[in-house]
């Protein structure tokens, strides 16, 4: 059984060397469709066991977001073996981030 790791601007690299297959999930308290979409990783998180969810907030933790060109929230990050595979932004239904989540199997 899986949960949703909080993560930050300085565990964020270890973090993905430590686990094969990231979803990181870029949010924060104020945005509403972050609120919508954080249930959805939540309850994917205690399902998909070959995947790793996190949830990185960019108010508290700019680096990151920085890093990968993050305008919008939420967005989400897919990496396997610590490369960007994927990222996809908004409040996507949980069917639409099931199918992405198909490049962990």
């Amino acid at each position: 059984m899986s949960k949703t790791v909080e993560i930050t601007d300085s565990n964020f690299d270890n973090f993905l060397k430590e686990n094969e297959n990231v979803v990181v999930d870029c949010w924060a308290a104020w945005c509403g469709p972050c609120r919508i979409l954080s249930p959805i990783i939540d309850q994917l998180a205690e399902e998909k066991t070959n995947i790793t969810f996190a949830k990185l907030n960019v108010d508290q933790n700019r680096a990151v977001p920085m890093r990968y060109g993050i305008m919008s929230i939420p967005t989400l990050l897919y990496f396997k073996n610590g490369e960007l595979v994927d990222k996809t932004l908004g409040a996507l239904p949980r069917q639409m981030i099931e199918s992405r989540l198909a490049i962990f199997d």
